[in-house]
């Protein structure tokens, strides 16, 4: 009697375009169906990672998230979908994977990864796909498949443009500690990074291709880093990265190593920032800012020409929606000229908006110090907390959230 065939009888038809690829055939198809993959964050960049991983019969795939579907997000996450508005991102995402190539077994875990729970989520996978969106995750998903011996695929992406690499893969293969051993600055305004959905969709298909790449051996094996921008020329270019640093704290083989992942505040290395809408970077002086709803009081209780409300976001942004009776004009110029923009009576109170509450914190700083450098200290300068957003959610639900 003959042997079972090692595939699916109709997997032969719907893996068959790939197969019969030269360096590919059955061989690298059975590599993919006994692989596993876990991707962390289902959003921009790790929907349409997983929707290849998926259709190319990735035989497990893993799926991380704690967040749930936006209206927001359905400009660039392309497996959610109206309906799914309110669904965790996980549920969502398997969901449409699984419509998909219901042969394949898909792991839910709807939770954020922490120092305490990463090794435990990633150790049963093959190759881990970083698809999240700031530093703290990325150091720690870094140092994890580090000391579990496990290929990141990190992919990410901002504006028109995203890059991917390989980090800990091969026997010199760097970490992500490797080429930037200092965390990035926090971020500190409020014009908080857009992007071009499609851009999600070309980062989240190169890390989807680059993890196939290694599970079938089809990988160089140079470490080397791909950058991609939708506005120049080329749109790609590859960088050969250098190998992995001896004194990393992290891979290297010299000097000093980091002890227990679940020992690093991961958040406080980074300089994670408190929640912007509530307080911005910092709570400010005592009298120095003002919550939205007491702001809609000023509004209502006196008439424009009594206020100067200045809002300091980029006039793009401006343009998009703003509140009657505002002034656009953007944080730099404020700051590089702050007594062109205060009322010469002092009896008109100065306020200030931005999108978060952030950037407006720093506009009215400015505006103080130049008042009061100029002798007097008795004019009204305030900034609004949480900015149109808290104004949004907390005063008027018909104001533009974008």
């Amino acid at each position: 009697m003959d042997s079972p065939l090692p595939l699916a009888l109709d997997d032969y038809k719907r893996y068959g375009r790939q197969m019969v690829l030269d360096n590919f055939g059955l061989s690298a198809q059975l590599k993919l169906q006994r692989a596993s993959v876990v991707v962390v964050g289902a959003g921009g960049i790790g929907c349409p990672a997983l929707q290849y991983l998926a259709a190319a019969g990735v035989g497990r795939i893993g799926i991380i998230d704690h967040d749930t579907v936006e209206v927001s997000n359905l400009q660039r996450q392309i497996l959610h979908n109206e309906e799914t508005v309110g669904m965790y991102k996980t549920e969502s995402a398997a969901k449409a994977i699984l419509r998909n190539n219901s042969r394949i077994k898909v792991d839910i875990m709807t939770e954020a990864i922490s120092p305490s729970n990463v090794s435990g989520l990633l150790k049963d996978y093959d190759v881990v796909l970083d698809c999240t969106d700031n530093a703290p995750s990325r150091y720690l998903l870094s140092d994890a498949c580090v000391q579990l011996g496990k290929p990141l695929v990190s992919g990410g992406a901002e504006r028109y443009g995203g890059q991917v690499c390989i980090y800990n893969f091969g026997e010199d293969g760097p970490c992500l500690r490797c080429r930037y051993p200092d965390p990035p600055p926090p971020a500190g305004g409020c014009q908080q990074t857009g992007v071009l959905g499609v851009v999600t969709g070309i980062i989240g298909n190169i890390q989807a291709l680059q993890a196939i790449k290694v599970i079938t051996g089809l990988h160089e094996h140079e470490p080397t880093l791909i950058y991609f921008t939708s506005l120049g020329f080329p749109l790609f270019q590859n960088y050969k990265l250098d190998p992995k640093v001896p004194g990393c704290p992290a891979c290297g083989k010299e000097g000093e190593r980091i002890g227990k992942i679940r020992d690093i505040d991961y958040e406080q290395w980074c300089g994670v920032a408190p929640d912007w809408v509530e307080t911005g970077i910092v709570e400010g002086t005592s009298g120095n800012r003002i919550r939205v709803q007491d702001f809609k009081q000023i509004l209502d209780g006196h008439s424009p020409d009594q206020l100067n409300v200045i809002d300091v976001r980029p006039t793009i942004e401006f343009n998009i929606c703003h509140l009657p009776n505002t002034i656009n004009v953007p944080l730099d110029d404020v700051v590089a000229n702050p007594g062109k923009y205060l009322p010469k009576n002092d009896a008109v109170k100065t306020y200030v908006l931005c999108r978060l509450g952030n950037d407006s914190m720093t506009a009215a700083g400015a505006l103080r110090d130049f008042y009061r450098k100029s002798g007097a200290n008795n004019m009204t300068i305030k900034d609004v907390i949480g900015g149109l957003r808290a104004w949004t959610r907390k005063v008027d639900s018909g104001f533009p959230e974008y």
